[in-house]
């Protein structure tokens, strides 16, 4: 189609790009041009793909343990709880799921070892149960917690708090809130026992060592809180309606209810990872731009070495647009190669970044990625399409912004001139 349009232009592009055997440095610098825009779009796709996984793994963290919507009042807990989940249930059908909570800080004791958690009442059905969890006797999670039969109430907590405390799923905790009794022999802290029943599997979340979960009747009586709860949990059936739903929310729920997102709890941190995706990208555009600078210095030369050409081409009729066209499609030609090599070895070192990763550790014998220290099992890395098609767009209009000069330069060269001497 390209050659259909242009005529002898593209052939005399092509023809330019394949040097003689006297010109064998300007084909080495067509190679290098085209090298440097591959690497620079190869590494821009690969670098935005890690930053989108690793934006996408934390909030997947966050949304395991947070809701999406969080309904409170000012000042004290709320009473009629049950009333109004159902009032909220109705505000907008993205809702699936209003679970009344209680929630206070605590300290853990066991083995001489001392916790620090937020100990959280829940109901079944909560979104905590659908992560992955060592439990007691292979038995479900929320049948153990919600069991009033056993002895001692359950307790749920992350790997990292049961590290600290040196415990594993069936020993006894003692739960200690910021209660005390008043006795004759002075001030004691309140203290209750709890089983654990299960233990967070992943390592290294954000939020897993902050909790503990326990059952909302269980932490209703530890916490003196009993007709009470913390707050509402409001989950939707996705987190992109969260803006929408929240605002809906409060105008059914005003003073002395206070609605907040997922967002406005954790979003300045997601934010500070879009604002280093966006450095991120710019810093490596400069890559792309090197290499536009390459291909600048390619057509100029080209240009300095085919001035005779040039000349009789215009001597044979050629018009100023066609000699502009030659070296336009030149350059595209090479920003062309170069993006094409650049976007399958991104996506293709993306898509594997994971396995790359751990090869290079066993041929290394260093650890690259701690999955402890992220929480997360693999290395991220998600491949968006609209994140390929920036890079794409932003490298090819960087080859053509560099091919434009020299190619005016060769539009305006006078033929008569040029062969003045010849």
């Amino acid at each position: 189609m390209i050659r259909g349009i242009f005529g002898y232009e593209w052939f005399v592009s092509l023809r330019y790009l394949r040097a003689k055997r006297k010109q064998t440095f300007i084909s080495v610098i067509s190679f290098i041009s085209i090298a440097g825009v591959t690497l620079g779009v190869a590494a821009l796709i690969v670098v935005l793909a890690v930053m989108t996984g690793f934006h996408d793994g934390v909030r997947q963290q966050i949304l395991g343990n947070i809701p999406h919507i969080l309904i409170q009042k000012y000042g004290s807990g709320i009473e009629d709880y049950r009333e109004l989940a159902q009032k909220a249930a109705a505000v907008s059908p993205r809702i699936v799921q209003v679970s009344p909570f209680v929630s206070r800080e605590a300290m853990l004791l066991s083995k001489k070892n001392v916790a620090a958690v937020s100990v959280k009442g829940i109901e079944p059905g909560n979104k905590i149960f659908s992560q992955t969890l060592f439990t007691l006797e292979r038995k479900g999670a929320g049948e153990l917690l919600f069991d009033s039969g056993a002895p001692l109430p359950g307790l749920i907590i992350g790997f990292n708090t049961a590290t600290v405390l040196g415990i594993s799923v069936g020993d006894t905790v003692n739960v200690i809130p910021p209660l005390f009794t008043v006795t004759p022999f002075g001030v004691i802290p309140k203290m209750k026992p709890f089983r654990v029943v299960g233990i967070l599997r992943q390592q290294g979340g954000v939020l897993d060592a902050y909790f503990g979960y326990v059952s909302l009747a269980a932490a209703q009586e530890l916490l003196d809180t009993h007709g009470q709860v913390s707050g509402l949990e409001i989950e939707l059936d996705s987190f992109d309606h969260t803006q929408k739903v929240a605002a809906s929310l409060r105008r059914s729920f005003r003073y002395p209810f206070g609605v907040r997102s997922w967002e406005e709890m954790f979003g300045s941190f997601l934010a500070a990872l879009k604002l280093e995706k966006l450095g991120l990208f710019i810093v490596l555009t400069i890559i792309v731009l090197v290499a536009a600078f390459n291909i600048a210095t390619t057509l100029i030369m080209i240009v300095m070495e085919k001035h005779k050409d040039i000349a009789v081409l215009r001597s044979l009729g050629a018009t100023a647009r066609s000699i502009m066209a030659i070296f336009l499609l030149e350059g595209l030609i090479v920003g062309t190669l170069g993006t094409s090599l650049g976007t399958a070895a991104g996506v293709l070192l993306a898509r594997n970044a994971d396995p790359i990763i751990k090869w290079l550790e066993r041929l290394l014998g260093v650890r690259i990625f701690d999955q402890t220290v992220y929480g997360m099992e693999a290395f991220p890395s998600v491949v968006n399409g609209g994140d390929v098609l920036a890079v794409v767009t932003v490298a090819m209009v960087i080859s053509l912004l560099a091919t434009l000069y020299p190619a005016w330069r060769a539009a305006r060269m006078d033929p008569a001139e040029a062969l003045r001497y010849d």
